[in-house]
């Protein structure tokens, strides 16, 4: 199987000082992901968890939710033409009897994150497909400064990044702030569907109260994830789409963005945050 990084050589300016040495850069590779041994789409990804990544882009797109869904996921031999083995193409077989939705028509819409013809078909999209509707009872609550603390445990257990700067994170916490787990990934995208996936694997979905904490911005595709795996909470370290915003409002998703340090903005959902104590302080 690939590997998570390579050493590529690179030529250093330092205040006008030049010097060569090899640099540790992530790794990044193709991944065709095939349904029942049809061809379904490709992501460019970091290797390693590849069948969670499956799985979990699966549940995004409505095809799986449970972990009785999925038969097997296996790598496909002979991916090239003299018969050697990639290992970036996987084949995942669902248990006879699961619907498969048209993905090539639904991936349209949901995946598109700018376009605005098709932002209410994207929401109308996720809503009725989703299997896991976000009616957390009783409420999970989570204190802000609880919620503040988190992106400084996703960073210290970020493994890769440290050698290379070049990862997006998302990570699982629970609603008391302990780390259920962790992904790394060049596509911030494909580190939530590992997440997704090793949860379905582990016949863990819903993942009804659970924090779902995300390294950069948070789109449409990213809320659309948490949405159809049952997480509640989405919170990001920058800024939302308005999209995303749209979908979180909809389905009652509460969506966090500018994750940092103890500011953040609650832009959906505030009734799963501690905030009464904090408003009357301030009043």
């Amino acid at each position: 199987m690939g590997r998570v990084t390579e050493r590529r050589k690179v030529i250093r300016i330092r205040d006008g000082a030049i010097s060569s040495r090899p640099d540790t850069l992530v790794t990044e590779e193709p991944l065709e992901i095939r349904l029942n041994g049809k061809p379904l789409a490709i992501t460019m990804r970091t290797p390693g968890d590849d069948f969670a990544l499956a799985a979990g882009f699966l549940v995004s797109e409505g095809v799986l939710a449970q972990h009785s869904d999925l038969r097997n996921i296996v790598y496909c031999a002979g991916a090239t033409a003299d018969g050697t083995n990639t290992y970036n193409v996987v084949d995942v077989t669902t248990t006879p009897g699961i619907p498969i939705p048209d993905i090539t028509l639904e991936r349209n819409v949901y995946t598109t994150s700018s376009c605005g013809l098709c932002g209410k078909a994207s929401l109308d999209a996720v809503r009725t497909t989703t299997r896991w509707p976000l009616s957390d009872t009783p409420p999970v609550r989570i204190e802000p400064d609880l919620l503040a603390s988190l992106p400084d445990r996703l960073r210290a257990a970020q493994r890769v990044f440290d050698r290379t700067g070049g990862l997006h994170a998302a990570a699982l916490f629970t609603e008391h702030g302990e780390l259920i787990d962790i992904r790394e990934d060049v596509g911030r995208h494909n580190a939530v569907d590992k997440l997704i996936g090793r949860a379905l694997q582990n016949n863990n979905l819903p993942l009804s109260r659970v924090i779902l904490l995300v390294s950069g911005r948070a789109s449409f595709e990213l809320a659309q994830k948490a949405v159809m795996a049952g997480i509640p909470i989405l919170a990001a370290v920058s800024a939302p789409s308005s999209l995303a915003v749209d979908l979180a409002t909809e389905t009652g998703l509460t969506l966090v963005g500018f994750l940092r340090g103890h500011s953040m903005n609650v832009y959906a959902g505030e009734h799963r945050l501690a905030l009464q104590a904090v408003t009357a302080a301030q009043g």
